[in-house]
């Protein structure tokens, strides 16, 4: 057994064995981008976890149940097509957490009087409140994430991730938008 095998990996040290291996195994060239990739999906894996289990999940929440939520409440009504847009999910999966959303008396789904076809989505009062008290103490949390890093550097890490997903274009990508 290899000497990295015996130590524990954490996930730097994983990056680093990622990098030999990657590179004397498969002859990887492009292993700084694999480490801005595996980088980028494990702060999001990190932070959207602290988020539901430090601020959803205790107000009987999932993430993705306030994503519907929130997204909802800024710009509803809202046709549920839109929302699985703006949230990042299937329709299949909008329309399934709508159905809990709306037996817990948080939302109402609606056919679009003009396209009865669609269906459009709001929230109830009890909706309004549950997602505002949970945005407020999530922004809370998101000050104490993003206050690690100056104004200036949180502007330059939203304008990097900006043009990472801008630029997305230049390629075939599957998946939503």
């Amino acid at each position: 057994m290899s000497d990295e095998q015996q130590r524990p990996l954490d996930f730097w040290s994983f990056i680093a064995l990622a990098h030999g291996r990657l590179k004397t195994e498969f002859g990887s060239t492009h292993e700084l981008a694999t480490e801005v990739l595996l980088t980028l999906n494990r702060a999001s894996n990190v932070v959207t976890y602290d988020f539901e289990n430090a601020v959803h999940r205790p107000r009987g929440l999932s993430w993705s149940a306030f994503r519907l939520l929130f997204v909802t409440w800024l710009a509803g009504p809202i046709e549920s097509k839109l929302a699985a847009t703006l949230t990042g999910m299937s329709r299949a999966a909008v329309s399934n957490l709508t159905k809990g959303l709306v037996e817990s008396g948080l939302m109402h789904r609606e056919m679009d009087e003009r396209d009865k076809r669609s269906v459009r989505l709001s929230l109830t009062d009890e909706g309004v409140a549950k997602v505002s008290d949970a945005y407020r103490a999530q922004n809370e949390r998101e000050y104490a994430w993003a206050s690690v890093l100056t104004e200036a550097e949180q502007r330059v890490l939203v304008m990097l991730l900006d043009k990472l997903i801008t630029n997305r274009s230049q390629f075939d990508v599957r998946g939503r938008t």
